[in-house]
């Protein structure tokens, strides 16, 4: 005993207590993994999250940008989030047309983009037939239509033939543009350009083949046909007729860093077509990408606040088993520490070892916590291939809240074996 005491001598917070506290926790295995158990989860916890959080971040500003952070899309309902029941004063608003897009594309000197654009949904969508001539079915693609801005609208590039010219719109032309997951379904490896789609049985010739997008939340951008808007209306008369987001206007500014100007000018132009006084509302939606990049950086946020607060509860719990198995450290080496205070140890010697252990025990449950949620964002990155990645920050945070936890919850045992008196101590069994 007395060799090991004056080893460690009156350093302090020191190398020597450093390697003592290691010492102990190897001795005491199974003591110190049940005690640092809240500390791993919860560094992991903190860890893991910020990773996930991060990726998401990342895969949905990607999407955005795919599809182009200054869009300002006009339609007539406000974007929902789950369904629902639409408000009556949603309900009673009028439908946007041809004309509006037309008048903001005449008007809107800030736009260098005004495009027109239908879906087809519902039962419609649900009972449409796109085929080859030689049999093959695209599944389910998104089927739109619109006029020729809407590529530069929608951050939408040719890779192959063309796109809609004022043409095609002004004698609904039988022509039609796929996305490349479309593309391959009905003609697999061979070029499309001059090849005939069967809408419905209507023969449609393949001008243009767009780039590869990708997915954007839970939608295949790639899995797309497009067709003239005076082309879809005079197949679809009841999508234009039938009530409901009729059409989209979706328009992206000359100069991105006017868009807000741009907006403000559509807007007017929209009011005073539609006779809106200045004291009544709009009685039409505007959707922007980077309000939509908010909302959800708004949702994430909130998430990884909530699973922050559950691995600060267990950290706080891991904080409260670091305390109690330090005072029965402290009850284990009362005699220790006599020896020490009979050597001439201050009290400032005592309590720097036994809160060197503290540190160093939160220390080692913060780098296996550290190690074990990388470890889960890597798992889930090659799974699923998706995006997570733990920034430096968060590594840094993680293991400086170990630290601390243990700074925090060894106080109290140090100063308890700090303030032994050495007579007691020594008499201690």
């Amino acid at each position: 005993m007395s060799d090991r005491v004056r080893r460690i001598g009156f350093r302090g917070i020191g190398p020597e207590n450093i390697r003592f506290a290691l010492r102990a926790m190897v001795s005491q295995k199974l003591r110190s993994f049940l005690t640092l158990l809240g500390i791993v989860a919860g560094v992991a916890t903190v860890i893991a999250m910020v990773s996930f959080v991060a990726g998401f971040d990342a895969a949905i500003t990607d999407s955005f940008s795919a599809f182009g952070t200054t869009l300002v899309q006009f339609q007539k309902y406000d974007p929902r989030f789950g369904g629902g029941h639409l408000p009556p004063e949603q309900r009673r608003r009028r439908d946007l047309t041809i004309a509006d897009a037309e008048a903001l594309k005449r008007l809107a000197t800030l736009a260098a983009a005004v495009s027109q654009e239908r879906y087809l949904g519902g039962a419609d969508a649900a009972n449409l037939s796109i085929k080859s001539r030689d049999g093959h079915e695209a599944n389910g693609p998104t089927f739109v239509g619109t006029n020729p801005d809407y590529a530069p609208a929608n951050n939408s590039f040719i890779q192959d033939g063309r796109f809609f010219v004022d043409a095609d719109i002004s004698h609904a032309s039988r022509t039609c543009v796929l996305g490349p997951q479309t593309a391959e379904a009905l003609f697999g490896k061979r070029d499309p350009i001059g090849h005939t789609v069967l809408v419905n049985g209507t023969a449609f010739s393949v001008i243009g083949l767009l780039e590869k997008k990708g997915s954007f939340l839970g939608g295949d951008a790639d899995n797309i046909l497009i067709i003239p808007i005076s082309t879809f209306d005079e197949m679809f008369p009841q999508v234009k007729n039938g009530g409901g987001e009729t059409l989209y206007i979706a328009t992206v500014p000359k100069d991105p860093k006017r868009m807000y100007e741009m907006e403000d000018q559509e807007v007017a132009i929209l009011r005073a077509r539609r006779g809106l006084r200045a004291d009544q509302p709009n009685d039409f939606a505007i959707y922007t990408s980077e309000g939509q990049l908010k909302t959800f950086r708004q949702i994430t946020g909130g998430i990884a606040a909530a699973m922050i607060l559950i691995a600060a509860i267990a950290l706080l719990v891991g904080g409260v088993g670091v305390m109690n198995i330090m005072l029965v450290s402290v009850t284990e080496r009362t005699r220790e520490i006599g020896v020490r205070k009979a050597l001439g140890a201050t009290r400032r010697d005592i309590a720097s070892q036994f809160l060197v252990e503290a540190i160093s025990l939160t220390g080692v449950g913060g780098a296996v916590g550290i190690a074990l949620g990388l470890g889960i964002a890597m798992l889930v990155r090659l799974a699923f291939d998706f995006p997570a990645a733990a920034p430096l920050w968060s590594v840094a945070l993680g293991f400086g809240m170990s630290t601390a936890i243990g700074l925090v919850f060894g106080l109290w045992p140090a100063l308890k074996a700090a303030s032994q008196d050495p007579i007691e101590a020594l008499r201690y069994e």
